[in-house]
């Protein structure tokens, strides 16, 4: 960290009721967006596993941890496999969440996005926090968007914190780094600007509630808890966007929703979604490009 002043979550963003704000539309009468992230990420067997699955019988964080991080290679290796064919079955063009280092790592992963035209979006170079990353500038720019630029010839415009971690520093560094969003501030159901040193940032809506790691491995539900979650959120921001146009997000990761006893209830959930026909199912480009341009005309009939 260097000296400069910290800014604050409220130094970023300014409170804003959503029901006191200009309408936004989407295009052709929509009522809502949705968006897919596909998290892919490289655990490094030297270091503690990120999540586990399996207690050693003595306790404590044994290396090599073999159970938790074969559970973990399991997705990559079958369960994003699964992913993909439940989403080519519903015509959904997803967004890939992705480590730098899980790039090299799982390459056929990497090129079964790019044929589907996915977008990339940076999820740090390795699975830690944040905090934990020795020079978070060179993290950003040097090791996970010149992987990703690698496989797509083109920067990275979005930026998920593994964990939606960040240090105090983090937008500023994306923003000065080029990127154009971020979806670690899950505050919204709409797109927000965050202030930043430089200049501003989109903040897209991302989830916490459906979303695969809180609801199988923190709050231990059973696999059908993410039909039912996702179908009922879907169901009231759907509702709310009557009036104005939301956004909402849908998070798996191979080794959990790709497990075969769960994938069943995300297909499903994804078909509910579909079944809908003014939802539209975007990237998260997609999404920006689109408040960019709301936004400004927004602007403008204030200022015209």
């Amino acid at each position: 960290m260097s000296d400069r002043k910290i800014m604050l979550p409220t130094d970023r963003l300014d409170y804003s009721p959503i029901a006191g704000r200009r309408r936004l539309a989407l295009p052709d009468g929509a009522r809502m967006a949705v968006w897919v992230i596909v998290n892919v990420e490289e655990w490094d067997p030297r270091e503690p596993m990120p999540r586990t699955v399996l207690t050693p019988p003595a306790g404590g964080a044994p290396m090599p941890d073999i159970p938790n991080w074969a559970w973990h290679e399991y997705g990559n290796r079958v369960g994003f496999w699964r992913l993909l064919e439940a989403l080519d079955e519903a015509q959904i063009c997803a967004v890939l969440a992705i480590n730098g280092s899980a790039i090299a790592r799982y390459m056929p992963i990497a090129q079964a996005a790019l044929d589907r035209g996915w977008e990339f979006i940076g999820h740090g170079f390795s699975q830690k926090n944040m905090q934990k990353v020795a020079n978070e500038r060179e993290d950003i720019r040097r090791r996970t968007a010149t992987a990703i630029r690698g496989v797509t010839g083109n920067n990275p415009r979005g930026w998920l914190g593994p964990g939606l971690t960040e240090t105090w520093e983090t937008p500023d560094l994306l923003a000065e780094e080029g990127y154009d969003y971020v979806c670690d501030w899950v505050l919204d159901d709409q797109p927000v600007w965050l202030k930043t040193r430089a200049r501003p940032i989109v903040n897209l809506p991302y989830t916490q509630e459906c979303n695969d790691v809180a609801m199988m491995l923190i709050q231990h539900h059973k696999a059908s808890e993410y039909y039912d979650r996702a179908v009922d959120q879907f169901d009231q921001i759907y509702r709310d966007a009557a009036k104005s146009a939301r956004i909402m997000a849908l998070v798996v990761h191979p080794y959990i929703m790709g497990a075969p006893h769960r994938l069943k209830y995300f297909r499903n959930a994804l078909a509910h979604i579909r079944a809908h026909q003014d939802v539209l199912f975007w990237t998260g480009e997609q999404i920006l490009d689109w408040f960019l341009r709301a936004d400004a005309q927004n602007t403008g009939s204030a200022t015209g």
